[in-house]
């Protein structure tokens, strides 16, 4: 059916799903693990509020995850490797942080109430630890796999930023899904969130200038420099507008309650737009591009009938859970 698909075009589609997958799970997981990371200590229903407003999603959000490490593996296995090698240990925390959330998520409805809070608190810290994780593997990617002194101060920076990121379109989200005093809280959360991830985007764009001489080059270029300066000054007018909305929201009585997690999304999006543009060819930043790691091509071309049918079920799948749980949460039922 591909025979005659290029090499040069399987990469391509390749790294397209592999952007596609990343940015889904960013978006998608993100939020809840955001809602995670918010977690009160000491409110319990706000805790059981917030866990019951990602309950239907979180598990099947994970998929983007999965299937974007068996795309990096089956289409660029040069790169999974030395992804791997360099970023072993905090993939290992990135893991252990999703494995405490899904042990916490089931054991904080089968223990006896005294013990509720505790687990609670695990679905917090792992929530916290996969999102510094997630961020500081980011940062080293970036960086092109580096592991000097500056390449550990621009991933500590990254790991602070994915993290707020998160908290912002989280906070965004329980406005979204929920009601009352918590409702409330969550509009104030995503105030206090959304300074922070504008001051991020300031420092990232900065330092990211300074990584890499060819993407350094492709900012001060025409046409896409004037492209590349565009996005986050249109990310900033998004994020100008959201905090305006956040401050009115409140008072409107249910009315655009939606706008704060679109504009989140929008921001999402063009951020991860920026940096798809800035970094393109390469499959790692400065050391590797997409052709010299793709896999061989027969391969992947008989793999790719597999994806044309896998990739579409799992979104229309998606789609039809966040159809079904649409509207404002409900009491999380394990019987």
């Amino acid at each position: 059916m591909f025979e005659n698909v290029s090499a040069e075009m399987l990469g391509n589609i390749y790294v397209g799903l592999l952007g596609l997958s990343v940015m889904l799970y960013a978006i998608l997981d993100g939020y809840d693990l955001g809602v995670g990371v918010l977690i009160p200590p000491r409110t319990e229903a706000f805790r059981d509020d917030m866990i019951a407003s990602i309950g239907p999603y979180w598990d099947a959000n994970e998929t983007w995850l999965v299937l974007a490490i068996g795309l990096l593996l089956i289409a660029f296995p040069e790169a999974h490797s030395e992804f791997l090698q360099t970023l072993y240990l905090p993939a290992t925390f990135m893991l252990l942080g999703l494995i405490l959330r899904g042990v916490a998520f089931d054991f904080r409805a089968k223990v006896v109430q005294v013990k509720k809070r505790k687990w609670d608190l695990v679905f917090k810290y792992g929530s916290l630890l996969t999102t510094l994780a997630q961020g500081y593997m980011l940062g080293i990617y970036v960086t092109g796999l580096r592991t000097d002194i500056w390449a550990q101060g621009f991933a500590l920076l990254a790991a602070f930023g994915v993290t707020a990121a998160y908290a912002f379109i989280g906070s965004c989200w329980l406005i979204l899904k929920t009601e009352g005093e918590l409702q409330q809280k969550a509009y104030y959360w995503a105030r206090r969130g959304l300074g922070v991830l504008a001051v991020g985007i300031i420092a990232v764009s900065i330092a990211n200038l300074t990584l890499h001489d060819d993407v350094r080059a492709l900012w001060l270029s025409a046409p896409w420099g004037y492209v590349l300066f565009a996005i986050p000054l249109a990310s900033f007018a998004l994020l100008a507008l959201c905090g305006v909305l956040l401050k009115k929201l409140p008072d409107a009585n249910g009315k655009g309650e939606w706008l704060p997690f679109f504009i989140a999304l929008l921001v999402f999006l063009l951020c991860f737009s920026a940096f798809a543009i800035s970094y393109y060819p390469f499959i790692i930043p400065g050391q590797m591009t997409v052709s010299e790691a793709l896999s061989d091509a027969n391969s992947l071309r008989f793999l790719l009938v597999g994806v044309v049918i896998v990739v579409p079920i799992i979104l229309a799948y998606t789609a039809m859970v966040y159809k079904i749980f649409s509207g404002k949460s409900e009491k999380l039922s394990y019987y």
